[in-house]
Order: C-alpha cells, then sequence, then structure tokens
C-alpha cells in the first residue's frame, strides 16, 4: 500500500529555512513524478513543486528561486529546501504522487505545518 510521511516542518522566522522530507513506501519511488503541495488556513490546496523521475523540476511562481525540489531514489525520499521563507509560505504542506491510472491511485502524506513569523 502506498505511503508517504512528510517531516521537517516547524517555526520558523521569515527569512529563514526548512528543509521537508517526505518518504515513500510501497511505492516505486524512482518511477515517479513527486509534488508538494500546501494549504494554508482558509484558502484551497495549492501547488507548490513538481519532480519528475527524469528530474526535471518546476516551480509554482509564488516559490520559485527560493525553494528547491529534489528527490534521492536510493532513500525512496522526496525533498523541499525552502529558503528566504516569506509569513505567506505559512501553511500545511503535503506531498503526493500518482502511482496508477485510477484516480484512486494517488497517494498523500498527512502534511507538515509550517509557519513563518514576521
Amino acid at each position: 500500500q502506498a505511503q508517504l510521511v512528510e517531516s521537517g516542518g516547524g517555526l520558523v522566522q521569515a527569512g529563514g529555512s526548512l528543509r521537508l522530507s517526505c518518504e515513500a513506501s510501497g511505492i516505486i519511488f524512482s518511477s515517479l513524478t513527486m509534488q508538494w503541495f500546501r494549504q494554508a488556513p482558509e484558502k484551497q490546496r495549492e501547488w507548490v513543486a513538481t519532480i519528475t523521475a527524469g528530474d526535471s523540476t518546476n516551480y509554482a511562481d509564488s516559490v520559485k528561486g527560493r525553494f528547491t525540489i529534489s528527490r534521492d531514489n536510493a532513500k525512496n525520499t522526496l525533498y523541499l529546501q525552502m529558503n528566504s521563507l516569506k509569513p505567506e509560505d505559512t501553511a500545511v504542506y503535503y506531498c503526493t504522487t500518482q502511482y496508477g491510472s485510477l484516480p484512486s491511485r494517488r497517494a498523500w502524506g498527512q502534511g507538515t505545518q509550517v509557519t513563518v513569523s514576521s
């Protein structure tokens, strides 16, 4: 069964950095596109970044140049390095992947809280 577990969230001052991790199990991690999403209070969940199996990356405009998505296939782990954090980055961050063709074959982690104080 696919399982994703995020870690690394916390409280940081504006301008600071955090690195989120997402450990995957039950899936062929190295073959999958992985993504980070986030959801701020009373807002819709929004896409943050994508990394393909071939290590191509893409970012939301709001985080481009500040966040870096990466993966370690040997450890089945996805990362999100977040630098120059802003209060508006405050959200619960989720990793996710579509591991099959059916809509039900999308896995989400439980989320990790990131709070950026001004």
